[in-house]
């Protein structure tokens, strides 16, 4: 026998009298460091605001919860729910595909099409959403007929601008051209993740573009994709309340039109931001959904084993 497993024997005996089952090893991996003195006083601390926080809503008559339930679930309110929510599914479904065509566009070989997409998304990210919700607003002072037919030719139809601009064409115009600049970016920044090397692979696999995009690419760039997109979608439901100040009957116009009659403005305030707080906290439920979905296959165990703050890091092993 040799000396190191003489010695192996001698520790393992030391360990187990005799008489008793040897215990299971222990995983060192899944161990648990002492908690940190500084997490308890952050743990208080956090204890004390949630407190103060719940005192200060509920102890407070002036945020009047009673007309809060009241108009909570009030048809006009609802109905400027449904608005708002509508209005962001078309504005993104709109601008994800006009940004998809937009990042194909930045990343071909043709010179224009990169020029063009890289102005596009230059000047509707610089502009503002409430500016341009305005602007589309009052394009009939700018151009009072609308007009199809060939350039510097002869007009097929034409309308009269302000008949065709109402405040829904312009909440949807302004909002879908601004998500189409960023989403561009986004999509662009997960098709950029995927290697040359998948593409060199699947062409040499035989596939075609078509196949190779949709195959091959768009799965793996969904992955990265896909947080942003969240993320710019709950943005959009938020800005759908700047179509307001175009009399356009969402949430926050439903909210304010029933503050300015019953003079409740608070309480208005408050059943609003509960709304938005359920249609947010809902897409942020399906975002996780969904990330997680593209997500299969990658290992999120560095991310766990990151660390986190008031907590020692383990150092690498040599």
């Amino acid at each position: 026998m040799s000396s190191s497993s003489l010695m192996d024997a001698r520790a393992d005996g030391a360990s187990a009298p005799r008489g008793t089952a040897p215990q299971a090893p222990v995983d060192v991996a899944a161990a648990h460091g002492r908690p940190h003195p500084w997490r308890w006083v952050l743990s208080a601390v956090l204890l004390l605001v949630a407190a103060g926080l719940a005192v200060f809503f509920a102890g407070n008559p002036n945020f009047q919860w009673d007309v809060v339930a009241e108009y909570l679930f009030y048809p006009t309110v609802l109905k400027g729910l449904a608005v708002s929510v509508a209005l962001a599914v078309v504005a993104m479904v709109i601008g994800t595909a006009l940004g998809t065509v937009l990042a194909l566009a930045q990343m071909a070989e043709f010179a224009p099409a990169r020029w063009a997409s890289k102005a596009f998304v230059g000047v509707f990210r610089s502009i503002p959403p409430l500016v341009q919700l305005i602007f589309w607003f009052n394009l009939g002072f700018l151009l009072p007929k609308i007009e199809l037919g060939l350039p510097f030719g002869p007009a097929f139809a034409s309308w009269n601008t302000t008949d065709l601009i109402t405040p829904l064409t312009a909440a949807i115009i302004g909002l879908s051209l601004h998500e189409a600049a960023y989403m561009a970016e986004i999509i662009r920044s997960g098709l950029t993740s995927v290697t040359s090397g998948q593409h060199d692979a699947a062409k040499a696999a035989g596939f075609t573009p078509a196949q190779t995009f949709f195959g091959i690419v768009a799965p793996q760039a969904m992955r990265v994709i896909l947080p942003p997109f969240g993320n710019q979608f709950i943005a959009t439901v938020k800005g759908t309340s700047l179509v307001s100040v175009i009399a356009m009957s969402d949430l926050l116009f439903s909210v304010q039109a029933i503050a300015d009659r019953t003079y409740q403005v608070v309480p208005m305030l408050i059943v609003a931001c509960l709304w938005y707080l359920v249609v947010v906290t809902v897409l942020t439920y399906f975002q996780r959904i969904l990330e997680r979905r593209y997500g299969r296959g990658y290992d999120a165990a560095p991310a766990k084993r990151a660390g986190i703050p008031f907590s020692p890091r383990k150092k690498a092993a040599k």
